[in-house]
């Protein structure tokens, strides 16, 4: 064990009586830490079976453990559980510790890894796997001067143990199986980013608050249409966005990863989408959430799972407005909305990128497109370190309130027809199971169309100074503390000039989504005298997390509390004239 373990044991005993339960404590039959030549030996369960399977949770901590064991650079703790209380393992790379504490106080940019959201799409798993061992054997040592990593390559830990050959059946590999999509709950973890109804959830929530990264790489896998990327990637896409965040990514860190990834590795990297319309190259794989040919889709997500509502609802009521012209041709990228994790990282004013992996390629092939995109990202974080620290400063300190800012968005058309990539596939059998699997076929035919890749405000509202909400709604408390937001409590009964919203229409959708009847309420704020009771929470705009409170105190944001039922208790039971949260441009009285 590394000499250094017994500060890491002071400072996080908590976390490491966790770990110890959960099996994050490298075991010492020999005393001695893993050398280099144990490292070389090291492999991931992929490379140890040619491929065919995927790791499961005990290999991937197993693995960690070694790496944490053979190197003074890599510190392992956790950060929450999964629903079935297995620990998060978060691996620490470039601090003195893994504490939160020693991690900012570096004052080195942050840059959190995530694989495996959907246990279906195991290449981040194992791309980090391969980064932390090579991250062991002196590799990268450069990154250090100025970054740290945090990796977890294992978010849904409970759906990477339910393997099952059909789950992503038509994925090229690996043939012995992977996990499913949804979580233990069976709530699709990157619909969850809002309402917090996972302990995955609240977890990443609670790293998020005490580790602060700069940059999240949350790395998927798509079976969407047959174009000839290796990998797609996507920037937050809400237009509520902070402009910094977005600029440096769109103008910055992209297309420079684009670029040398291209050069180095001949592989082609573009925005996330799929094409819509027309006859050829539409729809690939049937995941059932992506924007693209979406009847095409309807065949399901292409893993097994419970049936709690997971598919998203039909098109008319799909969230985003993507718009387009109706038969044209063209490329879109995926929703706009806050529950989905880089768009919510992107309300908290931090740079959230998703990456999906194509999966037709071989399985070897897209662990390494995976593995490359991480490593170009950390290439050029480590060269412009001051500039992402200075770009999420200043969204903290770009105050919303007062503004005309976005509640909801659409799509917006490409001022001129681009080149995308097209490609193509084959079909092979699996050979345990006879389901026929795709695979790429490596040609790159450009094709003209229009893209979709960013959005703009389809409405908007003046934001507020501040949020007043009464202390009985105890979902909205919750959410509330649990996202970090900073809030307050109205001392005193007083009567207030606010604005009230005026509901003139509240209505449920007919089948459930992620475990909720998704809300729609439509009316107009209005101002009014009202008194305010002692005890009301008051939450600011002006604060760091001011978008995100927006987003979840709006009642027409699609991601609101009220637009998850979370309200319920109130609109559905009381079915009250107006919105109970009330909005003001003022400042509250003595509030403490």
């Amino acid at each position: 064990m590394k000499s250094n373990r017994s500060v890491f044991a002071r400072s996080l005993i908590a976390l490491l009586l966790l770990a110890m339960s959960c099996g994050l404590v490298a075991a010492q039959s020999t005393g001695k830490a893993a050398g280099p030549a144990a490292l070389r030996a090291l492999k991931t369960r992929p490379e140890r079976t040619n491929y065919a399977e995927t790791s499961r949770y005990q290999d991937v901590i197993d693995f960690m453990n070694t790496v944490d064991a053979a190197s003074p650079r890599i510190h392992l703790t956790s950060y929450g559980y999964t629903f079935e209380g297995r620990a998060l393992p978060l691996a620490v790379i470039g601090a003195k510790d893994a504490s939160p504490e020693a991690v900012k106080a570096s004052g080195k940019t942050r840059i959190y890894v995530q694989g495996n959201i959907h246990a279906g799409e195991v290449e981040g798993k194992e791309a980090c796997l391969e980064l932390l061992r090579a991250i062991a054997l002196g590799q990268h040592a450069g990154w250090f001067n100025n970054l740290v990593l945090l990796i977890n390559p294992i978010y849904n830990a409970d759906g990477n143990e339910k393997i099952n050959l059909t789950n992503r059946g038509s994925q090229n590999g690996p043939v012995g199986g992977m996990g499913q999509r949804a979580n233990a709950q069976d709530y699709d973890l990157n619909r969850d980013f809002m309402k917090l109804d996972a302990p995955e959830s609240r977890s990443f929530e609670l790293m998020m608050a005490r580790y602060d990264p700069h940059i999240v790489v949350d790395l998927h896998t798509t079976d969407g249409s047959a174009h000839a990327y290796q990998l797609t990637y996507a920037p937050p896409l809400h237009p509520l966005t902070s402009q910094s965040v977005t600029e440096f990514l769109r103008n910055g860190l992209l297309p420079a990863v684009t670029k040398v990834i291209r050069a180095k590795d001949d592989m082609d990297f573009y925005y996330y989408g799929n094409i819509s319309g027309g006859a050829r190259g539409g729809m690939g794989g049937g995941r059932g959430d992506m924007p693209g040919a979406r009847g095409a889709a309807a065949a399901g997500r292409g893993d097994v799972t419970t049936g709690r509502g997971t598919a998203p609802p039909a098109r008319g009521a799909m969230p985003g407005g993507r718009g387009g012209v109706p038969g044209e041709r063209a490329f879109f990228t995926t929703e706009p909305t806050a529950r989905f994790g880089i768009n919510m990282v992107g309300l908290r004013n931090r740079m959230g990128m998703l990456a999906e992996i194509f999966s037709y390629m071989p399985f070897q092939d897209r662990i390494k497109a995976a593995r490359r995109f991480v490593e170009e990202i950390c290439n050029y974080a480590q060269m412009h370190a001051a500039e992402i620290r200075q770009a999420a400063e200043e969204a903290d300190h770009q105050s919303i309130a007062g503004k005309e800012v976005a509640l909801r968005g659409r799509a917006v058309r490409s001022a001129e027809q681009v080149e995308i990539l097209m490609g193509e596939v084959t079909t092979e059998k699996n050979p345990y199971t006879g389901a026929n699997m795709r695979r790429r076929i490596s040609t790159r035919t450009p094709e003209k169309m229009y893209q979709y890749i960013s959005f703009e405000p389809s409405e908007t509202t003046l934001a507020p100074k501040l949020y007043l909400v009464p202390a009985t709604l105890r979902f909205a408390l919750d959410r509330i503390e649990a996202h970090g937001i900073a809030f307050s409590r109205l001392d005193q009964t007083a009567k207030l000039q606010v604005e009230q919203y005026r509901i003139e229409s509240s209505t449920l959708a007919e089948r459930e989504y992620e475990g909720h009847r998704m809300r729609t309420i439509t009316g107009k704020w209005e101002p009014a005298e009202v008194e305010v009771s002692a005890g009301t929470i008051v939450v600011p705009v002006d604060q760091p997390l001011g978008r995100l409170a927006l987003m979840l105190l709006e009642p027409r944001s699609e991601d609101s509390l009220a637009a998850w039922g979370l309200l319920d208790d109130v609109l559905e039971r009381v079915k009250p004239e107006f919105y109970p949260v009330l909005r003001t441009p003022e400042a509250a009285p003595a509030s403490k």
